[in-house]
């Protein structure tokens, strides 16, 4: 392909990411809504469980389920900038996709009753939500990394979306008192990834059509590789969990009060809806980095500009985020989440601090796996997310909610820097697959 090639992708990214960040900005604001939603619907303990059950859902389904996503945009992307519109490789994403969900299944089904009464503290209905959401999420992260892949960016933004809505409307329901309980808010997260697939139709309008043949012959071909590829991001997905997730979960373990763990989860939504936000960003830029990254030498500079314009527009935005965190952080908390604990503005300054160094650290990883650097990014978060857990454990702080804040502010500061020296070494190389 020309460098004009390069520049019609680059618009058609620009066009894509904003009509992405629409839908992706709502659904931030949906998601911190049911969590308002049920932080008032219920009580303390009762939150800390839905809190607990998303943080462990997520955890799970980010793992097991978005290196498929970030296959399938990779891999469509890379061979539509090649030129075969003739088919893509989706058997093996489609036995990697089948292979982990059927695994978390046998796991779930062997270890119920630990599950149900360590976890959930007996709760059968909050293990049966987990069981059922995380199945459902498999078809959902599928959809999202072909329609990614695909630039249908439009539909997938209304997939997330659509549910997100669903999934609040159920907290919605016990706040007016049309239902009632725990049971009743947690049952939403299940549904929720269900009703999301209702896109899929209109997603298979005017799909591309192939022979067959092309499609086995390019699966064989890169069935070893994309089981590297799979792989390397499942030990990402691993990492950034253990960043959102590993303090609920220890909290929750660890702590005498037991409402702690609702406390650090709220702390932590800070960063958890930039991420949704943001995650619009992301999603548009791998399939579109991954294209450049085919084109070699002509669309160097378009990569660059594309990293640089997406940092830029993440430090504005957490400049502002901080700015806002330092001026009324703790009574902006209060107001959203109530109850009686006090929100401290420094921590909560690093909390927004670090959400800065996580979206930029999440851009450059999308650079290092379009230049097939995804071993190095993965050893990268990996380590990271070590030294954190790390210092969770054997941190000297009495603060349990400023421990958690100041390593994750550190933690992700760190790994921002790590990214994009490995960012900083990989210009100029083409990837295995351009050279095909």
């Amino acid at each position: 392909m020309t460098a004009a090639a390069a520049g019609g992708a680059t618009r058609s990214y620009g066009r894509g990411a904003r009509v992405l960040s629409i839908g992706i900005a709502t659904t931030g604001l949906v998601t911190f809504a049911f969590f308002s939603l049920a932080s008032y619907a219920l009580e303390e303990v009762d939150y800390k469980g839905i809190t607990l059950l998303w943080s462990v859902m997520f955890l799970i389904i980010s793992i097991i389920y978005r290196p498929v996503e970030q296959l399938l945009s990779r891999t469509i992307s890379s061979r539509r900038a090649r030129g075969w519109e003739g088919g893509h490789p989706l058997r093996t994403a489609i036995a990697i996709q089948a292979a982990f969900a059927i695994l978390f299944l046998a796991v779930a089904l062997a270890f119920r009753e630990p599950i149900e009464r360590d976890v959930f503290d007996g709760s059968a209905a909050l293990y049966w939500v987990l069981v059922v959401g995380v199945l459902a999420y498999a078809a959902s992260y599928f959809a999202r990394g072909w329609l990614a892949g695909h630039s249908r960016f439009g539909l997938y933004g209304g997939l997330v979306l659509l549910e997100s809505c669903s999934r609040c409307l159920f907290a919605l329901a016990v706040v007016v008192g049309v239902a009632s309980g725990q049971s009743a808010v947690a049952l939403g997260i299940a549904a929720a990834p269900l009703v999301s697939l209702v896109v899929v139709p209109w997603a298979l309008r005017g799909r591309e059509q192939g022979p067959e043949q092309d499609v086995a012959v390019g699966e064989a071909g890169d069935l070893g590789r994309s089981t590297r590829f799979a792989g390397a991001v499942l030990a990402i997905m691993v990492a950034e969990q253990a960043l959102l997730n590993g303090p609920v979960v220890a909290a929750d373990a660890t702590a005498q009060d037991a409402a702690l763990a609702g406390f650090v989860f709220n702390v932590l939504l800070i960063t958890r809806a930039p991420l949704q936000l943001f995650q619009a960003i992301q999603t548009s830029l791998l399939p579109h980095l991954s294209g450049l990254a085919e084109l070699g030498p002509p669309a160097r500079e378009d990569f660059s500009h594309a990293l640089r314009v997406t940092l830029l527009a993440i430090a504005a935005f957490a400049a502002v985020v901080v700015a806002v965190l330092a001026a009324a952080g703790p009574l902006a908390m209060d107001l959203l989440f109530g109850g009686d604990f006090a929100y401290a503005r420094g921590g909560l300054v690093l909390v927004g601090l670090g959400m800065g160094f996580h979206l930029a650290a999440g851009t450059l990883n999308q650079a290092a796996l379009a230049r097939d650097r995804a071993a190095l990014a993965a050893a990268a978060w990996l380590g990271c997310a070590a030294l954190f857990l790390l210092w969770l454990a054997l941190s000297p702080l009495d603060d349990p909610l400023l421990e958690v804040e100041l390593g994750y502010c550190s933690t992700t500061a760190a790994l921002a820097l790590l990214l994009w020296l490995i960012e900083r070494s990989a210009r100029g190389v083409r990837p295995l697959s351009a050279a095909e």
